[in-house]
């Protein structure tokens, strides 16, 4: 355990912030995969199954005009507010009981999905307040390997609730995150600024984007996770054919490879804090961009060996180049923006992936999967090469965040968000 990673466990607000995280996360994967299943279950549409990641994730794709809100607001008192309005609308889950009523599902994890955006942007302007600037690369490393455990926990967990029990007690064991994590929430005393008196919508959605405009390095830092999301769609929508085509093995397998990279970004969410300090914001990009490149060229080999290598190397790279975009944004980004930059920033990072997606998909059809996850290795070692041309890094915005205590003003700067790795 590196000395940034026991100072983030031993600062007891952040100790509390990872607990409300923790706890939110378990009851988030357990949410997401058998929201899935019951649609699938009532309905027998593996289609309308599938639309329940459009609903997750279809707010992010106009994440900065949902994220202009978060500055409108003190961001304690809103993300105790969302958590605790996101238990209440899971309760109407419960009156799923047939095909009849499968919609409420839908509504449901739209809005779900709106949460992750908002929530995502108050928790990127909260943290600096709670955790010292020179740890805030240790603590998103935390973060990250918090989610990414219980992401190897809890679908299983709620899969086996869901095969014995029914949608019910799924439901009700995510309300109970929720409600547990607005709680830990209360505990942390921070002293937030009042936000500043509101504007127009397009001027605050100006402002947002305008920062990035101006900053060069961060903004090249972005483009590289945007690159770098793209290339991780597609290394997604193949996942199958790696499993079917390539291991001769079934479906089921991927879930097998799903903890292998789940481990890998244990380890790169770990790692992430020191690394930062060792080899800044481009070197760390471009070394973590160039193992995503060799765990893509690894799952086009039709063996088991190199494909789990190749996976457990995909789980370390891709979550270091999303770390190291957050830590950036944190440093960068004055408080009273940070909401809607991260909203943006969040966007153009995962936006692309999703169009992935869907070309990939279609090119999957036409030609071999080996064939694409070489030259997606081939685009990611260009990216790697790339993050180390973006100039000089940016000085820190001017002025302190203004979510942060005034003593700690001189230490800690203004922040970004969980991008995606979303607590709930």
């Amino acid at each position: 355990m590196s000395w940034g990673t026991a100072r983030v466990l031993r600062n007891r607000p952040a100790g509390l912030y990872l607990g409300a995280v923790l706890v939110s996360g378990f009851g988030t994967a357990a949410m997401l995969l058998v929201a899935a299943i019951w649609v699938k279950d009532l309905t027998g549409s593996s289609s309308l199954a599938g639309l329940v990641t459009l609903g997750l994730w279809g707010p992010t794709l106009v994440g900065p005009l949902i994220g202009v809100l978060v500055d409108r607001f003190r961001r304690r008192p809103l993300l105790i507010a969302l958590h605790v309005a996101m238990a209440a609308l899971l309760s109407v889950l419960l009156l799923v009981d047939s095909a009849a009523r499968v919609w409420l599902i839908f509504v449901v994890m739209l809005a779900y999905g709106v949460s992750f955006v908002l929530i995502d942007s108050a928790e990127a302007a909260l943290v600096p307040a709670v955790v010292p600037g020179e740890l805030l690369g240790d603590f998103n490393g935390l973060r990250m390997t918090v989610n990414e455990g219980m992401k190897l926990l809890a679908p299983l967990i709620g899969a086996a609730l869901f095969a014995t029990y029914g949608g019910h007690p799924v439901v009700l064991l995510d309300v109970a995150t929720f409600a547990l994590a607005a709680l830990a929430l209360t505990l942390i005393r921070v002293r937030e600024a009042p936000p500043p008196p509101p504007e127009r919508w397009g001027r605050q959605l100006a402002d947002g984007l305008g920062h990035l405009r101006r900053r060069a390095p961060l903004r090249h830092l972005v483009a590289c996770a945007g690159a770098t999301m793209l290339l991780m769609g597609i290394n997604g929508t193949v996942a199958y054919a790696v499993v079917d085509d390539g291991l001769h093995r079934p479906p089921e397998f991927n879930g097998v490879l799903a903890m292998v990279q789940g481990v890998g970004s244990l380890v790169g969410g770990l790692a992430a804090g020191a690394l930062l300090r060792r080899l800044g914001d481009r070197r760390l990009t471009a070394v973590a961009v160039a193992v995503f490149a060799a765990g893509l060229a690894l799952r086009a080999v039709p063996a088991l060996a190199p494909v789990a290598a190749g996976t457990l190397a995909v789980g370390v790279g891709v979550p270091l180049v999303l770390i190291t975009v957050w830590t950036a944004v944190q440093r960068e980004t004055p408080g009273a923006l940070v909401g809607r930059v991260a909203a943006t920033v969040n966007t153009l990072t995962f936006g692309p992936g999703t169009v992935a997606v869907l070309a990939a998909a279609g090119l999957l059809v036409l030609v071999d999967h080996r064939v694409i996850l070489l030259v997606a290795a081939a685009a990611a070692v260009l990216v790697a090469g790339w993050a180390l041309r973006g100039g000089r890094p940016a000085a820190p915005a001017p002025g302190p965040p203004t979510c942060a205590p005034a003593a700690a003003v001189a230490e800690r700067t203004a922040l970004p968000s969980s991008l995606g790795e979303t607590a709930h």
